[in-house]
C-alpha cells in the first residue's frame, strides 16, 4: 500500500477527539486536543501485505499532567503477558512493557531514550511472539518523527 494512502487511513481512524492536525511530516502526523489536553505524534507501521494488521506508535505529551516524550505503541497482533516485546532502533535495543496489543516504555528514563533515538535513526522495528507463538514485527518509517514530535510540543505548549 502506498505510504501517503497508510497515513490517510491512520488519520481517519484518529479519535474524534483529537480535534487539530498539526500537520502531516512524511510517515508521521502530529494532533493536538485541547480538551484533553495533549498533544502527540503518531504513525502506521508499514503493511507487508494488504491482509497483514497494522499497529501504530505514538509519542504523546498531557501538560496537565507534566508528562512530555511519553512513547506508546499499539501492536499488530496480541502477545500474551510474559512475552518480551523488543524495539531495536538504529544500534539501540530496548525491552518494552506489554499486555495484549499495547506496549510501552519501563519508565521516565526509557522514554526519553527511546524519543533521542528516534530522533537519530532512519527506522524501527519492534519484535514479539504473539498469543499463538508466532514471531512477527511491526516497522516503521522514522522519516518526519523529530518534526512531528516538535510541532506535537509546540502544539500543547500553547494549551
Amino acid at each position: 500500500m502506498n505510504r501517503w494512502l497508510g497515513l490517510v487511513a491512520l488519520l481517519a481512524a484518529v479519535p474524534l477527539s483529537a480535534k487539530d492536525s498539526l500537520g502531516v511530516y512524511s510517515s508521521w502526523a502530529a494532533f493536538r486536543d485541547a480538551e484533553t489536553p495533549r498533544c502527540y505524534a503518531i504513525a502506521q507501521s508499514e503493511q507487508r501485505k494488504d491482509s497483514d494488521p497494522q499497529g501504530y506508535a505514538s509519542v504523546g505529551t498531557w501538560p496537565s499532567r507534566e508528562v512530555r516524550g511519553q512513547f506508546y505503541m499499539r501492536l499488530s497482533r496480541g502477545v500474551s503477558g510474559s512475552a518480551r516485546v523488543r524495539l531495536a532502533i538504529g544500534r539501540q535495543r530496548f525491552t518494552l512493557s506489554a499486555s495484549g496489543t499495547d506496549a510501552w516504555a519501563a519508565d521516565k528514563a526509557m522514554d526519553a531514550a527511546i524519543v533521542a533515538a528516534m530522533r537519530s535513526a532512519p527506522s524501527m522495528s519492534v519484535y514479539a511472539r504473539s498469543r499463538n507463538g508466532r514471531r512477527f514485527a511491526d516497522r516503521y518509517s522514522l522519516e518526519g518523527v523529530a518534526t512531528a514530535m516538535d510541532a506535537a510540543l509546540l502544539g500543547c505548549a500553547q494549551l
